[in-house]
């Protein structure tokens, strides 16, 4: 069983427009970055962690600030900075639900988290991919447009 901990971890992208918060009952030292190993998230330097009951808030000066971006089967959206353009959380909406992770290396404290592991997404058919979100993923998910 994890430890239980209510840990709050901030962070955002590198210019500081686009602000995130993590909000997880789990050790951080239980969680382990998955580090996606398609070409975008490699471009980008992402390592994906969430907690299925665990919180994320996205905050900007203005909802303009937040880009969306759609990658590969475009079932997930990427939350980006629109001014530097750092990936901060990628979401997956279905049935009116918001499912949600955050960019670890935006974190302050990354360095809370057990060892990053290799995530292949692309190898999964499209089901098999909203099965592991809809179970990896927070499902308490706010950004800036929910204003």
């Amino acid at each position: 069983m994890t430890a239980i901990a209510n840990a709050v971890l901030h962070g955002g992208c590198h210019c500081g427009k686009v602000r995130v918060v993590f909000e997880t009952a789990l050790l951080p030292s239980s969680l382990q970055p998955r580090a996606c190993d398609c070409s975008f998230c490699r471009s980008h330097d992402a390592a994906w962690v969430s907690d299925a009951d665990g919180r994320i808030r996205i905050d900007a000066d203005d909802a303009i600030d937040v880009r969306s971006e759609r990658q590969g089967s475009g079932t997930a959206r990427f939350l980006l900075c629109a001014h530097c353009g750092v990936p901060v959380v990628v979401v997956f909406e279905a049935e009116a639900e918001r499912f949600g992770a955050v960019n670890a290396r935006c974190l302050v404290d990354r360095a809370v988290f057990a060892a990053e592991v290799i995530a292949s997404p692309q190898r999964l058919s499209p089901a098999e991919r909203v099965d592991r979100w809809r179970t990896l993923w927070a499902r308490d998910v706010v950004v800036p447009s929910d204003r």
